[in-house]
């Protein structure tokens, strides 16, 4: 297993198709939720990523500021279903905001997160900055994150 942080171009056909197959299987397929994946936000994206040979286990997607929010934000996070309870979503927030203090060097993130997350997402640091609100049904609130 290796952990990958890739921009769109960097993607190989393989990879962008093993995340985007995850991806329908989590959200769409997973929370019987229809919508459209694919929004071009992934062109601007860095794809953080855990593979075992072209398997993605774990995903998400980080957003430069003006994209979703003001500020820089990550989203589409995902452990595919056989690999959930193993702490592979907890690396994949640490890598994901360490990449961002360092290498984007942003102090600033923020997340729309469903609600049954919201203190997984406390223990990172992040903070309730809005009402439950609903995106297909499923309850989410913002959540800010300041360095």
């Amino acid at each position: 297993m290796k952990w990958y942080i890739k921009k769109f171009n960097e993607l190989n056909s393989i990879e962008l198709y093993n995340i985007l197959k995850e991806r329908v299987d989590t959200f769409v397929v997973g929370q019987n939720h229809l919508f459209q994946d694919c929004d071009d936000k992934d062109i601007e994206a860095f794809h953080v990523m855990l593979k075992e040979g072209d398997n993605v286990l774990a995903y998400l997607r980080i957003l430069p500021p003006g994209i979703s929010y003001e500020e820089c934000s990550f989203g589409r996070v995902l452990v595919s279903k056989d690999y959930r309870g193993r702490g592979f979503a907890k690396e994949l927030i640490s890598k994901t905001m360490e990449f961002i203090d360092k290498e984007i060097k942003l102090n600033k993130v923020r997340i729309s997160a469903q609600e049954y997350l919201i203190d997984f997402y406390k223990n990172f640091g992040f903070k309730v900055t809005s009402e439950l609100y609903y995106i297909d049904n499923i309850p989410h609130v913002d959540m800010l994150y300041k360095r």
